[in-house]
């Protein structure tokens, strides 16, 4: 099988305005495996690492030179991987949290001819199945399936799987926003009453996919056995996008653990509400 080559470190230091890339997912795109022998099915692979690479969410790491999980999981217990600390460096391999693996169902070029024989142009179609494993737990979602609409008449297959393809894009966008949630912090106590935050600014507007009317619950975050462990202290609704970087926010619940913490210089994490 021929492997999918992504040239992608996208080291992204600043995710909406902080530094925060300790918040971040680390995305392994696995190689796809393939019911169809078709020289285009690569192009599915792509699209996919597009989209989670536009959305500035996550750092992406292209691994479809291993074999999946397990070959992952072996990487992860190497001594380059232990000495690494889990930093970025230009030539060191990042350790991915998550795998996305796809399997290709479908993928369908087809030339459109005139009544005389000749071509008339090309229309294509796909079909393909995500899921995401977490390396360190090796539990996997369920596969969740996309189909591509018939492209257009283009003047070429490849422009023609192109045009496919696109069509799933917003699919693709709704599938990591829910598998991933939208994660963020509290930048700013705006204003407080009786000693309980009433809005707050929280890092993340418009670039970052939030919208006004957007809930998220607020998490404190303590470590136990060295792992992250977090619980809900309150929730808090968008009530105005402040351009592409900030949001405010009114405090639906918790107003004064939030607070509290806040003044404490805890970590608390704001998570998307998915509906």
């Amino acid at each position: 099988m021929r492997n999918v080559t992504f040239a992608l470190f996208c080291f992204v230091s600043s995710l909406i305005g902080y530094s925060q890339t300790d918040s971040k997912p680390v995305v392994g795109v696995a190689e796809f495996t393939k019911e169809v022998d078709s020289k285009y099915a690569s192009s599915v692979a792509e699209k996919v690492v597009q989209v989670v690479t536009n959305s500035k969410r996550f750092i992406v790491v292209d691994r479809t030179s291993y074999d999946k999980v397990k070959q992952e999981l072996e990487f992860q217990k190497s001594e380059a991987f232990l000495d690494s600390k889990n930093t970025v460096k230009q030539d060191a391999a990042l350790a991915a949290q998550y795998m996305i693996i796809g399997h290709i169902v479908k993928m369908s070029v087809y030339a459109m001819k005139n009544p005389d024989g000749s071509v008339n142009g090309y229309k294509a179609s796909a079909a393909f199945t995500l899921k995401v494993n977490d390396v360190e737990t090796g539990k996997t979602t369920e596969a969740e399936s996309f189909q591509t609409k018939v492209s257009p008449l283009m003047l070429s297959p490849e422009s023609a799987v192109n045009e496919a393809l696109k069509s799933v894009e917003p699919n693709l966008t709704a599938y990591f926003i829910k598998t991933f949630p939208l994660t963020t912090k509290i930048s700013k106590i705006l204003t407080t009453k009786k000693d309980a935050a009433v809005t707050v600014l929280i890092a993340g507007g418009k670039a970052f996919g939030f919208n006004e009317g957007d809930k998220l619950t607020v998490e404190k975050v303590e470590m136990i056995d060295g792992k992250p462990y977090p619980s809900q202290i309150g929730e808090i609704k968008i009530v105005k996008i402040a351009g592409d970087d900030f949001s405010e926010c009114s405090v639906s619940d918790g107003g004064k653990e939030i607070l509290s913490r806040f003044n404490a210089a805890e970590k608390l994490t704001c998570k998307l509400i998915v509906k």
